[in-house]
């Protein structure tokens, strides 16, 4: 149903991969990047991610690909944390952000067995901070999720809302060097809806970079809402200790039709989460973030969620982390009905 990107991106030089689950859910994987480019639901040829505009034509996604930027086709993506060691060379001075090309685009190697896909890259960074290399294995490995409504008793009713998800096991292996790291996850999804960060309590999200207009954010008992319609680029931040682990993005899709995609991950308030604000490197323990970006990187959404860190002091140079991306397409009340099931009952 999608053949024009993957025939794009195969005649600009980045074959694809698609993957079909045991319900239909379909992924296309570009190695490129190590991402899930796009998720399809059944018979449906309407990306729930964003991916860039240029990847379109095959002269522009070419050109995008032949250049010296960052190559940000969109999807779902893996980094790494500290995020001030790894992207800011120059630290403390954060004049310029740069993402390390070992790691993307990086080298990723791809396997496809009979029920998951693996993507694999092994590289070597220096930490900004320490001067010193680590090197290390990264792995994604991907495979088929559940609609976790089909045993619910709302599910005859949502029979008609279209459905698709994966299973994400990530995983970091320390090869050599005396530093803490850890996985990061993101998702790009089209800007101008309402990401939703259900909370254990009240929990004022940390505001990273950016200025976002009055109004764009709301705090309230269990839930953080953020409006992703600014021009610009702002963050914020959840702690560990108030993240749920279930992260929605609600939007209004290209067709007139409502879309929520959830990312359901394990949050471990007792881990060291070592991602960090840029000027306060001292302040530790956020787990969730949020990223909106409307400006020349792109337009869309970024929901993100850390692991902890693998390393000194943490017992462990290896770790494997679980999490489960579902996405749901239907009308305004289906879609309003789901959040009421997995995320939470809005005021």
């Amino acid at each position: 149903m999608h053949r024009p990107l993957v025939q794009t991106l195969t005649d600009a030089g980045k074959p694809t991969c698609e993957f079909l689950t045991g319900d239909g859910s379909e992924l296309l994987i570009l190695p490129h990047g190590g991402r899930v480019l796009g998720l399809f639901a059944p018979g449906s040829a309407e990306n729930f991610f964003w991916s860039h505009p240029c990847l379109e034509q095959t002269s522009s996604a070419a050109e995008f690909y032949a250049g010296s930027e960052w190559h940000n086709s969109g999807g779902d993506r893996l980094w790494l944390a500290p995020e001030v060691d790894f992207f800011f060379p120059n630290y403390p001075s954060t004049d310029v952000y740069f993402q390390p090309r070992q790691l993307d685009p990086g080298q990723w190697q791809l396997t496809r067995e009979t029920e998951t896909v693996s993507l694999v890259n092994r590289l070597t960074c220096r930490l900004t901070r320490s001067k010193a290399d680590v090197e290390m294995e990264l792995r994604r490995v991907l495979g088929a999720a559940a609609n976790p409504l089909r045993h619910e008793s709302c599910f005859s009713r949502l029979s008609k809302v279209e459905y698709a998800g994966y299973r994400l096991t990530s995983s970091i292996d320390l090869l050599s060097g005396e530093q803490r790291v850890g996985l990061w996850n993101l998702v790009q999804m089209p800007h101008g809806g309402d990401l939703l960060v259900p909370t254990y309590g009240r929990s004022e999200p940390k505001l990273f970079f950016g200025s976002p207009p009055p109004g764009d954010v709301e705090t309230r008992d269990g839930l953080v809402l953020f409006h992703m319609r600014a021009q610009g680029e702002f963050k914020f931040a959840v702690r560990a200790a108030a993240a749920t682990g279930r992260v929605g993005y609600r939007y209004r899709t290209s067709s007139g039709k409502w879309a929520l995609l959830i990312r359901n991950a394990c949050i471990d308030p007792s881990g060291d989460y070592e991602d960090v604000p840029w000027t306060e490197p001292d302040d530790r323990g956020y787990a969730i973030q949020i990223c909106n970006v409307n400006s020349a990187l792109g337009s869309f959404a970024e929901m993100e969620y850390h692991v902890p860190a693998v390393g000194p002091g943490t017992g462990r140079n290896r770790c494997a982390d679980v999490c489960q991306t579902w996405a749901f397409r239907g009308s305004r009340e289906e879609i309003d009905e789901i959040v009421s099931c997995l995320l939470i009952r809005e005021q």
